[in-house]
């Protein structure tokens, strides 16, 4: 009997929880299974020497580093004007044309130091609704078709969140029927809310009461205990999915800049973090002695940490530091080859290749291969947005659905064939 391939049943299961999504929909942050890794297939697998076909840009999309959702015709995205209008807006996914806009609240922490107040969090959708989260630490659910909002809640007031410098970052987790985000702080660390009315199921209030990072959550279940990882500001923690129990912390997954950024990635019991300016790593998580206990497996200042993220692909963990790309192997962290290429970006995979959004402005398809860096195509989207400060990037990940390719950099949306034949 053939084997399935493990890839393909985590993104299924992911879109079955997702309001029973389409193969090609891309509905959450890092996408079907937030893992960055698509199942779709038919996609170039090199590119034109000036890149894929331009189908259409817009400069309307607001400022924000937030990545887009794409689900049917449609695409959603988090913007702000100014600082007392940060919005959800919803696209035509056919030529860029704005259906709606709703606002959710002020930009959070206008002086934030490094000063980059801006929208951040990308969408999730979920059938009929969509959940997105404010960079102040408004919560709402939102009607896809409209706009208009069915309840709302506020992390901040309501359960006395406490964000990093850099305000709310998260993208929510829909778990079934349980919407899971992280508010920080003492009373409610992580919360769980009931999807469809915002009621509270639990509040896990860790005992160091951590501020809330800029990593979004993860759903895993290990030796048959549901659970919900997540990377706060002082360490990589799991918590009981039923009762809002923590139970267990990573500490040395700690950036010595105040800066957890990167998702938690989960492979089986194998759980990959990565902290700025300090490391990444691995832990095992296990039960043990009628608990659920995380090994350190290996931790190391080479390893993927950059804004961007790792994907696992086979046994290989790709991912970018500040100045070079990284392939190592995941079960172990040794490095296999690290090359200068593009300096840090923000990576997906779909159909035998990797797509690197730079920081620095280009986009790149590699061959995930542990040989070395071999790129098939490269090329920079027009018109990207003047720079406040020249510490700023372009942070949006980018997002593919139905041969797409979509790229954000502030109020630029980009929209790109990479149908194979297309």
């Amino acid at each position: 009997m053939k084997t399935a391939n493990p890839l393909a049943l985590l993104a299924l299961t992911s879109l079955l929880a997702c309001g029973g999504a389409a193969a090609a929909d891309w509905p959450q942050w890092r996408g079907p299974a937030r893992n960055g890794v698509s199942t779709e297939t038919g996609l170039l697998q090199e590119w034109p020497t000036d890149g894929p076909k331009l189908v259409w840009k817009i400069s309307h999309a607001g400022s924000g580093y937030a990545a887009p959702a794409i689900v049917g015709d449609r695409i959603y995205l988090l913007g702000n004007e100014g600082l007392e209008n940060e919005f959800v807006l919803a696209l035509d996914a056919k030529d860029g044309r704005r259906l709606w806009s709703t606002r959710l609240g002020n930009v959070g922490n206008p002086k934030q130091n490094p000063n980059f107040p801006a929208a951040r969090s990308t969408p999730t959708v979920d059938g009929a609704v969509l959940y997105a989260l404010g960079s102040d630490g408004d919560l709402a659910c939102l009607d896809t078709a409209t706009g208009t909002v069915r309840w709302k809640k506020s992390l901040r007031s309501d359960f006395a969140g406490k964000p990093g410098e850099w305000a709310y970052a998260e993208s929510p987790l829909v778990d079934g029927d349980t919407l899971i985000c992280t508010p920080g702080g003492r009373e409610a660390t992580v919360l769980a809310l009931n999807k469809r009315t915002g009621d509270v199921l639990w509040q896990c209030a860790t005992p160091e009461g951590d501020e809330a990072g800029y990593a979004s959550a993860i759903a895993v279940e290990v030796g048959g205990v549901p659970q919900y990882v997540q990377l706060l500001q002082k360490g990589l923690v799991g918590v009981d999915a039923k009762t809002g129990r923590l139970l267990w912390r990573f500490d040395k997954a700690t950036s010595r800049y105040n800066a957890n950024i990167p998702s938690p990635l989960a492979d089986r019991d194998i759980i990959y973090c990565a902290s700025a300016g300090t490391g990444g790593g691995a832990v095992r998580v296990r039960a043990a002695d009628g608990g659920v206990k995380a090994e350190a497996l290996y931790f190391e200042a080479k390893l993927p940490t950059a804004i961007g993220g790792a994907v696992k692909v086979g046994n290989w963990l790709f991912g970018t530091s500040s100045q070079a790309m990284l392939c190592a192997d995941f079960a172990t962290g040794q490095i296999k080859w690290e090359d200068r290429a593009l300096g840090a970006g923000a990576l997906i995979y779909a159909d035998g290749r990797l797509y690197l959004n730079a920081e620095s402005g280009p986009v790149a398809l590699i061959e995930p291969t542990p040989d070395g860096y071999r790129e098939k195509g490269r090329f920079t989207p027009p018109d990207r947005p003047k720079r406040i400060s020249p510490m700023e990037k372009a942070w949006a990940y980018p997002a593919l659905s139905a041969g797409r390719l979509y790229l954000r950099d502030h109020g630029m949306l980009w929209c790109y064939d990479v149908k194979a034949g297309g």
